[in-house]
């Protein structure tokens, strides 16, 4: 059994959308019996529907960078989970406090507060209707289940600066994760190659072949476990840890059909 794994945003979604040779890629893949899946720091309601819209056919989504995994129609598989006292400690913090917002992900919602001009989350959970809960901060240790904190700023560096900070503070607990302008944090010990891992043992799966694409930091877990490609727009740093560079996703799943 082959099982393809590929990053969404910078990989899947390129340039605003997902490419007709991806789609058709996808097709080919699956086609042929293989299975197909994003692993991404997205939550799940704000990446299906942009899988539907786009006809991206897709047997599994691993979310938030490992911390929760999904059957295709949502249905939840296993999440991990940040204390909540770790996250009231955390959003004191005064690099995490110049983020765009505090997105707090369980598995059907995202919480948020703190959102200020720039932030993204409010206008794409509008766009693809998914569910975003507002709250103050007091309410953080009353929350459900959460298993990733995702923080937004306006360049990278920043985010990557705020990302070695909550791990020289906080690494006993989580793992913060930069993402261009993104900062995702999960559980210690979480990662797009454990979600990977696990997923494999949740469906039974004995002994398949991996097939991974991604091009960020986040995505090096699973691209140096399961020696994977990148494509031709990652970063230099990326593209020399990739096994091959390919110009879509959907062009890796025809080469390797």
């Amino acid at each position: 059994m082959k099982i393809a794994a590929s990053d969404y945003d910078g990989t899947l979604f390129r340039e605003e959308r997902i490419s007709a040779e991806d789609v058709e890629g996808v097709r080919q893949w699956r086609a042929k019996g293989n299975k197909f899946g994003v692993v991404t720091g997205r939550d799940y309601g704000m990446l299906a529907p942009q899988l539907h819209h786009y006809g991206i056919g897709f047997d599994y989504v691993v979310c938030n960078n490992g911390g929760l995994i999904c059957r295709a129609d949502g249905t939840p598989l296993w999440q991990g989970t940040i204390p909540l006292d770790a996250l009231a400690a955390m959003v004191k913090d005064p690099g995490v406090r110049r983020s765009f917002h505090f997105a707090f992900s369980a598995v059907d919602c995202t919480y948020l507060y703190h959102e200020r001009e720039g932030s993204w989350i409010a206008r794409e959970a509008g766009q693809w209707e998914f569910q975003i809960v507002k709250i103050r901060e007091p309410d953080i240790p009353w929350l459900p289940q959460i298993h990733q904190f995702s923080l937004g700023y306006p360049e990278p560096e920043e985010a990557a600066a705020v990302s070695a900070s909550i791990n020289a503070q906080f690494g006993e607990i989580v793992h913060a994760y930069p993402n261009r302008c993104s900062l995702d944090i999960t559980p210690k010990g979480i990662s797009k190659r454990q979600g990977i891992e696990k997923l494999v043992e949740l469906m039974g799966w004995e002994s398949p072949e991996i097939y991974a694409i991604g091009d960020e930091t986040n995505d090096l877990p699973m691209l140096e476990a399961f020696q994977g490609f990148t494509v031709e727009t990652a970063r230099e740093d990326i593209r020399k840890k990739a096994r091959k560079v390919y110009s879509s996703v959907g062009s890796m799943l025809i080469d390797c059909l």
